[in-house]
């Protein structure tokens, strides 16, 4: 239908095809890890086909509910971590320091060398830097875990990077993306701070005092942070439509582009400042997974969620696929001592 010219007939049919084709990923134990991208890409398209179910209802702006949902997610990611994961930076400080220099000056330059190239209007240009100043999120744990690597060094290196998070990002952004859109950097800081330090914070308490008395909590966190990061992807595609459509192909590109040199030039980087493959893998899974959810966040606190938030809306499926392939490879080939 879409060959033949019948594009927008063929919304339905399109929808249809990623929902089922996630559903029988699910009987394939080599896809069955494809199945929440499948369903985002399900979530966009009904955006794209759709985008007024997906804007407002009765004056109201679905956009207000990507803070709450960021600081939802931020609260499970802190029910998942503990005291524990900080610990790494004294059993492994070279891994650690390694990782964090290589996440702050990796993808931050890789997206202002990128958003400088890509003559994009100045604000969707912007969101290219957010992506790439932002820190490491949970996906990178796993893909971690799947990949072989430091599990221990990964969740070190994203717990404190998120940390450093409202520091880092904000003056990165002032220093790479000022002269693309005006950065309020106190501004900034406190949004990361309220989206991420004080939910994370609070899922410590959580975890610290409450894990395992509330076990349907420890189970639907999750799924619950799962759904709401597809729902804020969905919210940006619907409200930044119109753009997409304009520069989307080149915009995929280009985020694909930052995406695999972030983990090409963490690995070899790593290895050149004497990791072991083993935390090279790491460090280079922290660096080429962003946490897109906080970039998305930050966006619509700038109240620039349909340009600057477009970057890391594509980001987020984009990085999931990329780091399944990458980690499906290297799980097959242990890493060298």
């Amino acid at each position: 239908m879409i060959i033949s010219g019948m594009i927008a007939a063929a919304g339905p049919i399109l929808i249809l095809f990623f929902v089922f084709l996630g559903i029988g990923f699910r009987g394939f134990q080599k896809l069955k890890g494809f199945t929440y991208t499948t369903m985002i890409f399900a979530g966009v398209t009904a955006a794209m086909y759709y985008p007024e179910y997906f804007v407002e209802y009765k004056g109201y702006s679905y956009s207000n509910l990507i803070t709450p949902l960021i600081q939802i997610i931020m609260f499970g990611m802190g029910t998942s971590m503990s005291i524990k994961d900080f610990a790494g930076v004294a059993k492994m400080p070279r891994g650690v320091f390694i990782g964090l220099l290589s996440q702050f000056t990796i993808m931050p330059l890789l997206g202002f060398i990128l958003a400088s190239l890509s003559n994009f209007p100045a604000e969707i240009a912007a969101g290219l830097v957010l992506i790439g100043c932002s820190p490491s999120g949970l996906a990178s744990n796993v893909m971690s875990y799947l990949a072989k690597a430091n599990l221990a060094l990964s969740i070190t290196i994203t717990a404190i990077s998120t940390l450093l998070a409202p520091f880092m990002t904000p003056l990165l952004m002032k220093l790479l993306a000022g002269e693309f859109v005006e950065i309020d950097v106190l501004d900034m800081m406190w949004s990361i701070i309220k989206m991420v330090i004080i939910p994370i914070g609070a899922g410590l308490l959580f975890n610290r005092f409450l894990s395992g008395k509330a076990k349907w909590l420890d189970d639907a966190m999750p799924l619950v942070s799962m759904i709401g990061i597809g729902v804020i992807i969905v919210i940006i595609t619907a409200a930044g439509r119109d753009s997409l459509l304009d520069i989307g192909g080149l915009l995929i590109i280009l985020v694909f582009i930052h995406n695999v040199m972030g983990y090409n030039l963490g690995f070899w980087v790593s290895k050149w400042l004497g990791l072991s493959e083993k935390d090279a893998r790491t460090v280079a899974l922290e660096v080429g997974m962003q946490n897109g959810g906080l970039a998305s966040g930050l966006a619509k606190e700038m109240g620039k969620i349909a340009t600057v938030g477009l970057a890391p809306a594509v980001f987020g499926p984009l990085m999931n696929i990329t780091g399944s392939v990458l980690a499906s490879y290297w799980h097959r080939k242990p890493p060298k001592e």
